[in-house]
């Protein structure tokens, strides 16, 4: 596998506006369609959203996929028909598995601030298994802290992929953390200013996708918050 190195700038996504949503997508979404840029290694959604308040997704359905929802500013509702609710805060990761089916709502309860959040759906390693629910505390630091993972025992959540974990970094202007070894990365900058090694300055929404490499250092050239996919397969396979 060579390597490679691909920048996506934020102002690159496709946007989904309404009167209550505007959402940011770095892969194709909905009416968003770019037959070049559908996924990286198992990674086909990663979308920013900002929803208004008293807004928010009413009821709709998914299946087979690993939902993954980190709470960057504001609260999210959660509800669902396997009988799960709750509000999503930051620090708080959610992951949903849609599996033979689920419906779900997403709400910004508050009346006066926004929630704004990221979204990142994976494919699960099998088709057809049971929905499940899952949300837990974690305490993002400076270092690489693992948020979601089928690969590491030590993440917050699970997720049903033997071969893809999302890292999350909280990072004070001047420190720097080193990137996983994997065979597929992507590396989304959620807020702040980042320098990366071999693709130099990134802010907010700015991402980079790493083929056949890992190691690279990224440094905070102020406070900054990024989410990092460490993935050891793509969609198909190894």
């Amino acid at each position: 596998m060579s390597a490679t190195v691909e920048i996506r700038r934020a102002h690159d996504r496709g946007v989904t506006t309404t009167d209550w949503l505007t959402s940011r997508h770095s892969f194709s979404f909905g009416d968003f369609y770019d037959p070049d840029n559908t996924h990286h290694g198992v990674l086909l959604v990663n979308n920013d959203d900002i929803v208004a308040p008293g807004a928010g997704f009413g009821t709709h359905a998914h299946r087979d996929m690993e939902i993954v929802t980190w709470v960057l500013d504001g609260a999210l509702a959660h509800q669902d028909s396997m009988g799960n609710s709750g509000v999503i805060h930051p620090g708080l990761a959610q992951r949903m598995s849609a599996g033979t089916g689920v419906q779900h709502s997403e709400m910004n309860e508050s009346a006066t601030q926004p929630v704004h959040f990221i979204q990142m759906w994976v494919t699960p390693d099998r088709s057809g298994i049971d929905p499940g629910y899952q949300q837990r505390e974690v305490a993002v630091t400076g270092e690489l802290t693992p948020i979601a993972s089928g690969i590491h025992g030590d993440a917050a959540i699970t997720i049903h992929n033997d071969h893809a974990a999302l890292h999350g970094a909280r990072m004070p202007a001047g420190d720097s953390v080193e990137l996983p070894d994997a065979p597929y990365l992507h590396l989304f900058v959620a807020r702040g200013e980042v320098t990366v090694e071999g693709a130099g300055p990134m802010s907010d929404g700015d991402a980079v996708r790493f083929t056949g490499s890992g190691g690279q250092r990224v440094s905070a050239a102020a406070p900054a918050e990024i989410l990092v996919w460490e993935m050891h397969a793509k969609l198909g396979g190894a």
